[in-house]
């Protein structure tokens, strides 16, 4: 089998389309020893050529540093690697840090933004930061108030900063941003809040606004053509969003953008996903509410959008469709193709073409997954495209202040925004995956900006008649649609995965492990327990000649709000409490970033 090139940004730049891309971020992702990116590189494929540390040598693994962050809660995101400096960000504040890895990690500055601590009240699942982005000389930030902030890489200078969102109504930022081309692409969390999802473009010269795409509404303010933007091979046609609204409801319908970017520079075309529909009760917003629970692919440089893609129309049970976007090239059929993989909340994994928008592969990769049998696949029904709901488990159809029990996934879905890794030696996705399931109890809420715009109870607990535990670690094929191997955890593997040449995969635990697995086969070759719950994203980068391995630890997100925030009552943290609650006896709240290295 065919697979992209060893390295997805040295791709990208031999195809000859990298006029389009930001080519400070394509000339520093392009080197192995660095990690430039969040997402590893454009692709989002979280794959790295060093191979140093190979399957033989890994158990061999020592600590070979640590850094404090001095700040608790949870820390989602890693670092950045660009040249000889380490760049380390927090939760809120959203502190930032430039160490110096000629100099034993000497700070050679920090970024402590003063920000309104009213702020965390309207976020919705912990204080999380996913990191901070590299472009032109400068680290930018997207602060959880929603000031978009950039620095001078070396100095730590404010160049510019502008404000993109309004907290008072809701709005924040979790989430990182994505440099293409002169500009740098953001988000906006708060579909828990009634706020309107969004993507807006700013340019990186002086952050002002070169674009802005909203995720429901009309045509205009949503830059669709109702001829040339397709979902699933038709044009969406005019007025495709409010159609599927009642009234005026997609004003504060959601949609928010609050998890990764994609990006193809021979197609110019950026891709991420749009989340839940507000509220989470289904009977106050009847149609397919669209275009939130949606795949986006757009053009970099207008913003307007070439195809969609809903995989949960009407959504009943808050499957935010944000995650991460997965960039292949693959042969199906004989034929090669360029490819999207998606691992969605919902439990069913996409294969898709990226270029077009149609719909290869949709299987389960987590055989608990019950709300829906099947995604249907025949291009000729008129169901295409759509999931086959199971009626039982259907919080619509049961109705307002019923339960609807047994559920699975549960709200935090199959996998939450924790990314996935491919490797182009295996040809295999490596999934972090929660094996949760919940009762879901809606019920009637009214808006009021700012204010929780929720209207669900819920609970949540391991889904039953399996290993007992909340997760699995899986090997996925996305041509075939079927898991490899799967490895069972007791908690939900919320931290990022990495692939490498050295036929090594490594990730982290709830409890606090970072573990390394054989690429091909799964099995366990190392773990080590840092001084607290893992939700970072795993990275690697190499310094004087030598590969490094380095990971956050700091319990929390959704999976850990009980703990980050000191909750107790089990439906608290939108049922996450009561679920995750035995989390407590394993690890404690702490911030630090481990780097580990082989013996010399």
């Amino acid at each position: 089998m065919k697979h992209l090139l060893n390295s997805a940004a040295v791709a990208l730049i031999l195809t000859g389309a990298s006029a389009y891309a930001n080519e400070s971020v394509l000339t520093e992702t392009a080197k192995p020893e660095q990690w430039a990116i969040q997402t590893g590189d454009y692709a989002n494929q979280r794959y790295s050529e060093l191979d140093q540390i190979t399957r033989e040598n890994v158990g061999d693994l020592r600590v070979a540093w640590t850094f404090s962050t001095g700040v608790l809660r949870g820390h989602e995101g890693g670092p950045l690697v660009v040249g000889n400096i380490m760049y380390v960000h927090t939760p809120f504040p959203n502190n930032i840090f430039a160490l110096d890895l000629s100099d034993n990690g000497r700070i050679l500055w920090r970024h402590t933004p003063q920000q309104d601590p009213e702020v965390i009240a309207v976020m919705c699942c912990d204080t999380v930061y996913r990191g901070v982005a590299y472009a032109d000389g400068m680290i930018i930030s997207h602060q959880a108030d929603t000031t978009l902030v950039a620095l001078d890489a070396m100095t730590g200078e404010v160049k510019w900063s502008v404000q993109t969102g309004d907290p008072a109504i809701g709005e924040t930022n979790t989430a990182t941003v994505m440099p293409v081309g002169d500009k740098v692409l953001v988000g906006v969390s708060g579909g828990e809040y009634g706020v309107r999802g969004r993507i807006t473009a700013y340019n990186l010269a002086d952050g002002t606004e070169a674009w802005k795409a909203y995720s429901t509404g009309p045509d205009e303010e949503m830059l669709v053509n109702a001829e040339t933007t397709m979902h699933l091979g038709e044009p969406i046609g005019a007025d495709s969003s409010l159609n599927s609204w009642e009234g005026d409801q997609w004003k504060i319908g959601g949609g928010s953008t609050w998890g990764w970017f994609s990006y193809d520079p021979d197609l110019n075309l950026v891709y991420y996903g749009t989340g839940n529909p507000s509220t989470w009760n289904p009977s106050q917003r009847p149609g397919d509410n669209r275009w939130s629970m949606t795949i986006m692919a757009r053009d970099a440089d207008t913003g307007e959008a070439k195809w969609f893609y809903q995989k949960t129309p009407h959504d009943e049970w808050d499957y935010d469709g944000v995650n991460e976007n997965i960039l292949v090239d693959k042969e199906i059929d004989g034929e090669m193709r360029k490819l999207l993989v998606n691992f969605d909340r919902n439990g069913f994994a996409y294969t898709m073409d990226r270029e077009t928008g149609e719909l290869l592969v949709a299987e389960k990769f987590d055989p608990a997954v019950n709300w829906a049998t099947e995604v249907d696949m025949d291009p000729e029904s008129e169901t295409y495209g759509r999931p086959m709901v199971v009626s039982e488990f259907s919080t619509a159809q049961n109705g307002e202040d019923t339960n609807t029990t047994g559920v699975c996934p549960a709200a935090l879905g199959t996998k939450d925004q924790q990314p996935a890794s491919y490797s182009p030696k295996t040809g295999l996705f490596y999934v972090p995956t929660n094996h949760v399931c919940m009762d879901y109890e809606p019920f009637r809420v009214a808006y009021t900006a700012g204010q929780p715009y929720v209207g669900a109870t819920l609970s949540m607990y391991p889904a039953p008649d399996s290993h007992g535990g909340m997760g699995n670690f899986i090997a996925w094929d996305a041509v075939a649609g079927e898991i490899k191997w799967s490895l069972p955890e007791q908690f939900s593997v919320w931290s990022g995965a990495l692939a490498t040449a050295g036929d090594v995969v490594f990730y982290g635990t709830l409890e606090g492990f970072l573990k390394a697995v054989d690429a091909e086969t799964g099995e366990e070759l190392y773990s080590f327990k840092t001084p607290s719950g893992i939700i970072g994203n795993t990275m690697t980068y190499e310094h004087d000649g030598k590969q490094y391995i380095a990971v956050l630890s700091g319990v929390g997100g959704w999976a850990g709000i009980g703990l980050a925030a000191g909750l107790t009552n089990p439906n608290d943290g939108l049922g996450a409490v009561g679920g995750y609650a035995a989390l407590s006896d394993y690890t404690e709240l702490g911030g630090q970033l481990t780097v580990f290295e082989l013996p010399d």
